[in-house]
């Protein structure tokens, strides 16, 4: 009989030792194992990560080549780096089912027991020792470092209850409770945030990396442990919170470094994969590519901003959040006016502005300007990046300011003329608005011909929104939606007497 050629329905019908050497079953380390099936699928061309975009010619290959080398690894790199994801993800490399001694408190190996309880069940029974069956999602342990770790949760320690349940004096080791660590024995353990842990737990970890066992108060107790480390870290915890002691990063292996998205598209890809959008959602509000574009740009513009602390990073759940409140905020506005279906507007960003606020962390500037303004300022710059993909550059010195095709536009609002965009119109009174304005829908339509009347609608208000970025228009925010006007006369205009208070009288 062949092992490997079973199917998953004969393999758990197999419920002894017995059984198990008949089938011609032989121990394999985690490290081999994730190593040979990685091979079965390099070999085949089938995807090792699937659903990890962005990384498939920089820290995916880094992966493969470490578990090829049965290295733990470190993934190193700034928040929302899918770090975490890439270790649950590392279970499908493993066998589906793997073999143990039922009742082991730690997944003892049929083959190669290594806890008392396993030793003394297979000396006592032989080859009808009793055969459970493990599950690949079953092997994998998580957890998140922080200060107030104990070695008690990570390595175990003496459990007194049990010793006086058992009637056992503390010399014996079956009063032990096992940590985290040995509890993970044949399987994937992750250790987030490594930094965070405390120097003197992190050197309870060297002896397990190095030589694959534990040490438990003073017991003389050698645990050879079968585990795939992987850690994670952000760099700049080495100087912020924490750092790894040099001994214990001089035991891992390999270490991997993460990175944001490289362009713009494979965001987009991340974003619309991970974003949690229902089907009536989708059914009822339409959007197009440049706000999707707009979202990430939205990042981009984050990671470069001055009052943004860059060490810290700006996660792919900002653009994620950011795309689900988008949505939200047309779906909301559609109900509102009672409308089967709306489609996306550039004012409908003002429901993103939560996403980034308690996304970003700011420096000392950006604190003193304000989440709040920081927000809308990155939205502005989102909109100027992505305004010249577009339509053609407002500030272009090189043609006549008399053939510019932004001239009537900016003209009309010259006459004094002004444009109130509120976030709930419905969508007639949202067109009617933006037909008033002579010569946008003409730009937009000798641009884009063949978009739909909707599409042209978005492209109108994206024209208003552009050339107040380059300074061509003034646009305020109101507390319902934004209004456009000339932009000489918001410098100079006095305030009306009625909107002044008494304190400013005075």
């Amino acid at each position: 009989m062949n092992y490997k050629e079973l199917t998953t329905d004969q393999l758990l019908s197999i419920n002894t030792l017995k059984g198990l050497k008949a089938a011609g079953y032989q121990s394999k380390s985690i490290k081999d194992e994730l190593r040979d099936n990685l091979i079965a699928k390099l070999e085949n061309r089938e995807p090792t990560f699937e659903g990890i975009w962005g990384y498939e010619d920089t820290v995916i290959p880094d992966i493969e080549r470490a578990i090829l080398s049965k290295h733990n690894m470190n993934l190193l790199g700034l928040r929302g780096q899918a770090k975490t994801r890439i270790a649950r993800q590392m279970t499908e490399l493993l066998d589906e089912y793997v073999p143990f001694i039922e009742g082991s408190e730690l997944n003892d190996d049929p083959m190669h027991p290594i806890t008392r309880f396993g030793v003394d069940t297979l000396e006592e029974k032989g080859d009808e020792t009793p055969i459970a069956w493990l599950h690949r999602s079953d092997r994998y342990a998580e957890k998140l470092a922080t200060p107030d770790v104990s070695i008690a949760d990570l390595i175990g320690d003496v459990d007194p209850i049990k010793a006086a349940t058992l009637k056992l004096p503390y010399s014996d080791e079956r009063v032990i409770h096992y940590g985290l660590v040995p509890r993970s024995h044949r399987s994937i353990f992750v250790i987030n945030e490594l930094p965070d842990l405390q120097a003197r737990i992190q050197v309870a970890l060297f002896n397990i990396l190095q030589e694959g066992d534990i040490q438990i108060r003073g017991f003389k107790l050698r645990m050879p442990l079968d585990i795939q480390f992987v850690f994670t870290a952000n760099p700049e915890d080495y100087t912020n919170r924490g750092s790894i002691v040099t001994p214990l990063k001089d035991r891992i292996d390999s270490q991997i470094i993460t990175h944001y998205p490289k362009t713009r598209d494979v965001s987009k890809q991340i974003t619309t994969q991970e974003a949690d959008i229902k089907d009536n959602q989708k059914d009822k509000v339409v959007i197009n590519e440049i706000a999707q574009d707009l979202i990430e740009q939205i990042a981009i513009e984050a990671r470069d901003s001055e009052y943004v602390d860059e060490k810290s990073g700006v996660s792919a759940r900002l653009t994620i959040s950011a795309y689900e409140n988008l949505i939200s905020a047309a779906e909301r506005r559609a109900i509102i006016n009672k409308e089967a279906q709306t489609y996306i507007r550039v004012s409908d960003f003002v429901g993103v502005i939560p996403a980034i606020t308690g996304k970003v962390e700011l420096v000392y500037e950006g604190e003193q300007e304000g989440a709040g303004i920081v927000a809308h300022n990155l939205v502005g710059k989102a909109v100027r990046t992505m305004f010249t993909d577009h339509f053609p550059q407002p500030d272009d010195k090189s043609k006549d300011k008399s053939e510019s095709p932004y001239k009537p536009i900016v003209s009309w609002f010259g006459e004094g003329y002004t444009l109130d965009l509120i976030n709930d119109l419905a969508t007639a009174d949202y067109e009617a608005g933006l037909n008033a304005v002579p010569g946008l829908a003409d730009l937009v339509k000798s641009k884009y011909p063949k978009a739909s009347q909707h599409e042209r609608l978005f492209l109108m208000e994206f024209v208003l929104h552009g050339l107040a970025e380059y300074s061509k228009l003034s646009k305020t925010a109101l507390d319902t939606g934004t209004r456009f006007k000339d932009l000489l006369s918001s410098m100079f205009s006095m305030p009306d007497l009625d909107d002044l208070t008494d304190e400013d009288l005075e």
